[in-house]
């Protein structure tokens, strides 16, 4: 009973994300819902101390990073910088290749270590002007998009610094380069499977004549540049090379110059306790937020005269753009958080852990629990907390290395993760002002895409032995 408790309650969230209510909303109905099916007496405790604090903490945590991103996605369009770039890779790589580049540079950003969320603003206006130009359906743009950021270069390609490939470092021993032979083919198969699946859908809609979309019936479309000669097209794409450069240097030297803790007290009258702070845990955040504002202050620098005439104006609708699209997040955090803590979570997990193949085992398990979390960071945080030592004795047992077992488990946890109610599915859609009817049907599909790639290299390892 308590496992189809957290179902009903996983299924009812999926269904109303893909009706297109809201998830602040119905997050909370879902998560106390089950909890009221559980144990009433916790529904106000659960609410208050574990829905509130989760969605609360990750507000604290990411919403700067939010903003900033958002406001960079709105001077790269304000300045034109996005239609210079759209300019000169159509020149460069043909009309016909648009998916192709946007996913490219989806990829360069995740994979110098942007946040996926940044990627999302900071990419949707070259999308939207590249798509509009090459006369491709705008409700595309999503799984274009995910596919460059949320797939290969979020937990396959060896090196990644994304969250997903540095948890398993902390259980297996390993480091970020684990498996390369294996991360590099999962990495391949994603990519050529992906573009294949995306093309096949630009020339389906091509064949029934389905352009761009009249801009008059589509929502938040990035304004037209109005600040007459373009720039040079590597100006243009100067912040966004800053971005993933700072963000590398920052990361660095952050933790050395503050080293693993800093602590201060506030001026404030009277006694004040000091405020301590664990650099180690928020040197990326700062990292990234720092890269953004070098990003955001080279825009303002090359083409401030053409921004500032209405980067006011703006800078609201990029705001709310940021509020709307963390408060989705956190308010899945929220719910990933609660459903983790019910009894049916436990019978999910204990019954994983009965599959006999080592790898089989891990790859089911994270990807399941990344599913039901809606957090691929999440669902592996978890699995691997509850039964890494499980699956290093299976593992060993079997003679399987370590850096296997790292990369399943890294690709598995960006498997099932992009589900409907996903916190990063909704900020992708809220951004590009698609519905999940619109639009997810292609997510849905880099998602089976990126699930079968973890059984893909789990094969591969055993028919080759390739590490």
């Amino acid at each position: 009973m308590s496992f189809l408790i957290v179902l009903a309650a996983l299924c009812f969230l999926m269904f109303v994300a893909y009706r297109g209510y809201s998830v602040i909303l119905f997050a909370p109905i879902a998560a106390l819902g089950a909890v009221l099916l559980t144990d009433p007496s916790l529904v106000a405790p659960m609410f208050t101390g574990l829905f509130m604090e989760k969605m609360v903490g990750f507000l604290k945590l990411y919403f700067p990073v939010f903003l900033l991103g958002a406001v960079f996605g709105k001077v790269i369009e304000l300045s034109g910088f996005s239609k210079s770039i759209v300019a000169a890779t159509i020149r460069l790589v043909g009309p016909q290749r648009a998916m192709l580049a946007i996913v490219l540079v989806c990829a360069l950003l995740t994979y110098g270590g942007v946040s996926l969320f940044v990627v999302v603003f900071a990419v949707y206006p070259f999308a939207a002007e590249l798509f509009r130009q090459s006369d491709i359906p705008k409700r595309l743009i999503p799984g274009t998009i995910a596919l460059g950021a949320f797939t290969f270069t979020m937990d396959a390609l060896p090196g990644t610094p994304q969250i997903q490939n540095i948890i398993p470092t902390a259980f297996f021993g390993t480091n970020t380069w684990a498996a390369p032979m294996l991360g590099t083919l999962g990495s391949v198969f994603i990519l050529i499977m992906g573009l294949s699946y995306l093309e096949w859908r630009r020339r389906g809609a091509r064949r029934a004549g389905e352009g761009y979309g009249d801009p008059a019936s589509l929502i938040n479309e990035p304004e037209p540049f109005e600040g007459g000669k373009l720039a040079n097209p590597l100006i243009a794409i100067l912040p966004l090379l800053l971005v993933g450069i700072s963000n590398i240097v920052f990361t660095h030297y952050i933790p050395q110059f503050y080293g693993s803790s800093h602590e201060f007290v506030p001026s404030v009258v009277g006694k004040a306790a000091p405020v301590v702070q664990d650099v180690s845990k928020i040197a990326a955040i700062w990292a990234v937020q720092g890269a953004l504002l070098v990003g955001i202050l080279t825009v303002l620098a090359f083409a401030g005269r053409t921004v500032l005439g209405r980067f006011a104006e703006g800078t609201k609708s990029a705001i709310g753009g940021a509020l709307l699209a963390s408060m989705n997040t956190a308010s899945e955090y929220g719910f990933g958080a609660v459903i983790a803590a019910l009894p049916g979570f436990l019978v999910v997990a204990n019954a994983l852990g009965s599959i006999p193949n080592p790898l089989v085992n891990e790859a089911i398990t994270v990807t399941s629990l990344a599913g039901i979390t809606g957090s691929a960071s999440g669902g592996m945080s978890i699995a691997l907390a509850a039964m890494a030592d499980s699956f290093i004795a299976n593992a060993n047992a079997a003679g399987i290395p370590m850096e296997v077992l790292h990369r399943v488990a890294s690709m598995a946890s960006g498997g099932m993760d992009t589900l409907p109610h996903n916190g990063a599915v909704i900020t992708l859609l809220a951004v590009t002002g698609l519905s999940h009817r619109q639009s997810y049907k292609d997510i849905f599909a880099v998602t089976v895409i990126k699930t079968s790639a973890v059984f893909f290299i789990i094969g591969l390892y055993y028919a080759t032995g390739l590490v």
